[in-house]
């Protein structure tokens, strides 16, 4: 796959029912029929018990044989588009400890985000002061029902995380977010959305465990390299990205995705774009 835009940098368990339920009348013997013969016995087997099921020849390969089976096996999560060799890009958010995401970025790519998010079973709490910009979007995801939910600041009850309910916290509160009610916990990812890199964007970028950063200028990419220490050579694309494509980022490992919005996506955000 080749990427359209020229500004892509290179590169708990069921039980069983039981067969029979005793009563008060139960004396524990076999129950019996009499027939018209005398001292002819016949046992009333319970349904079900007995048949024999469908049988299959074995599946056996042999250890030649073995290396031509594989099957999937990696990190699960959220796929969020596609890296520079084309292989899809997977964002972990529903972990067992707390997790700290900033998405430095338009509303676009935090709704395709979130959206994403809800198609995997977590429910998606929104902490933002234009709740108008995300009305539809909580009352189409999930198909009727309730997995996207908005909050005004500061607002945000207990959402009470677990391993089978995982939550992810989107805020969307501006260049400069209040100190939050929710902080991240175990099952429970906090994504803080900021338009831009402003003066009081490193305290947020530093204490991230990864960052998302779309198109910016040379001046924000100045605070980006301070920040976090990312090498001049995938700086340098920052400032001329394509709407699509985003650098994610930790203090080690560092990769562009494109993420490309299915036709449900374009129906509902429209296409991809970098300013709202």
């Amino acid at each position: 796959m080749s990427h359209p835009s020229p500004t892509m940098p290179p590169g708990q368990p069921g039980r069983s029912t039981p067969a029979h339920v005793a009563s008060p009348s139960d004396t524990g013997m076999i129950p019996i029929i009499r027939t018209q013969e005398p001292r002819q016995q016949r046992r009333v087997f319970s349904p079900g018990f007995g048949l024999r099921g469908p049988r299959r020849n074995r599946h056996v390969v042999t250890v030649d044989e073995l290396p031509a089976i594989s099957m999937p096996i990696g990190d699960d999560g959220v796929i969020i588009g596609t890296d520079r060799a084309s292989q899809p890009a997977v964002l972990g958010l529903s972990r067992p400890t707390p997790f700290d995401v900033v998405l430095v970025g338009g509303l676009w790519l935090a709704q395709v985000l979130a959206l994403r998010v809800a198609a995997t079973g977590a429910r998606v709490g929104v902490e933002t002061g234009r709740p108008q910009a995300w009305q539809q979007l909580a009352q189409s995801a999930g198909g009727g029902q309730q997995c996207v939910t908005v909050y005004p600041v500061g607002r945000v009850p207990a959402q009470g995380p677990s391993v089978s309910s995982p939550v992810v916290l989107f805020r969307d509160c501006g260049i400069r977010p209040p100190r939050g009610r929710v902080t991240s916990l175990p099952w429970q990812a906090v994504v803080t959305v900021l338009p831009f890199v402003s003066e009081h964007a490193p305290r947020w970028l530093a204490q991230a465990q990864l960052v998302g950063i779309q198109r910016i200028s040379p001046q924000e990419t100045e605070i980006v390299r301070d920040t976090l220490g990312i090498p001049d050579e995938p700086l340098q694309y920052l400032s001329n990205l394509h709407d699509s494509v985003a650098l994610w980022c930790t203090r080690k490992h560092r990769t562009f995705v494109m993420t490309e919005p299915t036709d449900a996506e374009t129906g509902l955000l429209g296409v991809a774009r970098r300013m709202d």
